[in-house]
């Protein structure tokens, strides 16, 4: 866990609360020897430039209020409250909804469900309205909550990531167009999680791939443990929600 604290840190960086943040794994489990999504991030952006990652960022205001059909799981919704501040389960919901958010804006897949027509509402002027458009309800009860990373101290960005996973077969609709030379992510690949961890990869990605591995070859249940890392004490420890 050490090369977790190591890893790109500014002693020079001044002392940053961490921002909430979400991650969406998708998982092929079709073949014997399940394959999970991963992008290539573009070579010129400042932060983590070529790096292969999941798709994710911060929560925006309007994952707030999106129309969604399900809910998150009760042992995830537990998982996601624990060891916060103010939990809630607005925020909870909120992380879940970022996760999807992110995923269409970086990839073009959108995640959920076409069973029960339009939306009502999405939040104007939002990547949400893109779902309205084309019908797709964003869905939490597919969504797995497998794991949560707190970045150190002592980074010119810190996060307190959510980090979620959900099946392919979850895909409802696809926007061609989304990966250019130009884009956030210029590549994506579907690979096998032993071929993903020989990619250049951040500390943080390899360790949840591992958790994931795992946590598939028990028989990826919501009742599982969900690993929480964060630093205590100058070292990165892993903790069990």
């Amino acid at each position: 866990m050490d090369r977790l604290v190591s890893a790109e840190t500014n002693p020079k960086a001044p002392a940053l609360r961490p921002v909430d943040a979400a991650t969406l794994i998708i998982i092929d489990r079709k073949a014997k020897t399940p394959k999970v999504l991963m992008g290539k991030r573009h070579a010129g952006l400042k932060f983590m430039p070529g790096k292969f990652v999941f798709p994710g960022g911060r929560i925006e205001a309007g994952d707030r209020s999106m129309t969604v059909t399900g809910a998150l799981h009760p042992r995830a919704e537990q998982a996601l409250m624990a060891r916060v501040t103010r939990p809630s389960t607005q925020r909870s919901r909120a992380l879940a909804l970022a996760a999807i958010r992110e995923t269409f804006e970086e990839t073009g897949l959108m995640l959920g469900t076409k069973e029960y027509g339009s939306p009502e509402r999405a939040p104007a002027g939002t990547a949400w309205a893109a779902f309205q458009e084309r019908g797709v309800h964003p869905d939490l009860e597919s969504l797995h909550f497998i794991g949560r990373a707190i970045t150190p101290p002592k980074r010119v960005r810190r996060f307190d990531t959510r980090f979620f996973a959900v099946d392919r077969t979850a895909i409802a609709d696809e926007v061609e167009g989304i990966i250019s030379p130009e884009a956030e992510l210029v590549e994506l690949a579907w690979v096998t999680i032993a071929q993903a961890k020989t990619l250049d990869l951040p500390p943080i990605t390899t360790v949840i791939l591992g958790e994931l591995e795992a946590r598939i070859a028990a028989g990826f249940a919501h009742q599982l443990p969900v690993p929480f890392f964060h630093q205590q004490r100058g070292r990165f420890v892993r903790e069990l929600l």
